[in-house]
């Protein structure tokens, strides 16, 4: 029990004192983490409202292969991520395994589907009025586009911070491409692996307090998203 509360009592020494260590692997796993959900909103946002608002052709099997996507194994993406990089696949030329670059790469590919899958049910569900509106007032396509997902952005908005809690919580595909090299590709969750296994608990225990506090701030922004959709969406249904 004393080695319990030493570990605790010496990792939040290193949180208080702003360890160099425990700061260059957070800013990087906000760096991967963050660029890796920008480049999914980018291109999931769009798929998604595509599908909602457009004939697609099968667009029922799109929308089934993304749902899919959701639960996708990272180990799996990870792997086959890897078989396009390394030296004899297809994509080795870039150089890329091993880089913070294919970490993005691979916690883009876990964070799309999820931010396409939501964003979908989330346009898909805006009241048909809003749409028809916007054709009744003379509204161009890029412009009844922008309605609706104004309408759904709270909602959209929950999806994305979903897929943030995913990449942010991602340890088996980033280590497979990643490699955990220190002072390079080594973020919280890759870290507090090795270092359990080392037996260094103060600085994974410093790391988990970390990564569980930013998971709970999600967790929040989730829910007070979550929040501002169904209040627009009670406001719209008595207006």
């Amino acid at each position: 029990m004393q080695s319990i509360i030493d570990g605790f009592a010496a990792a939040f020494r290193l949180i208080i004192t702003l360890n160099p260590e425990l700061l260059r692997i957070i800013l990087l796993s906000i760096e991967v983490s963050g660029t890796a959900l920008v480049l999914a909103t980018v291109l999931g946002l769009p798929v998604g409202a595509g599908l909602a608002m457009r004939r697609v052709p099968l667009r029922s099997l799109v929308v089934s292969l993304l749902n899919t996507g959701m639960g996708l194994p990272p180990v799996a993406a990870g792997l086959f991520l890897y078989l396009f990089l390394s030296r004899s696949g297809p994509l080795g030329f870039t150089g890329l395994l091993y880089t913070p670059a294919a970490m993005v790469i691979a916690q883009c590919i876990l964070a799309f589907p999820i931010v396409a899958s939501l964003s979908h049910a989330a346009i898909a569900n805006v009241d048909p009025v809003i749409r028809q509106a916007a054709i009744t007032l003379g509204a161009t396509p890029i412009q009844e586009s922008l309605a609706v997902v104004k309408e759904a952005r709270y909602a959209i908005m929950a999806g994305v911070m979903a897929g943030l809690g995913r990449v942010m919580a991602e340890v088996g595909a980033i280590i497979i491409v990643g490699g955990n090299i220190a002072g390079y590709t080594r973020v919280m969750t890759t870290t507090i692996a090795l270092e359990t296994d080392k037996g260094n608990f103060e600085l994974a225990i410093a790391l988990g307090i970390i990564l569980l506090t930013i998971s709970f701030s999600i967790t929040v922004a989730l829910r007070f998203f979550q929040r501002l959709g169904q209040t627009g969406t009670a406001a719209n249904s008595w207006a």
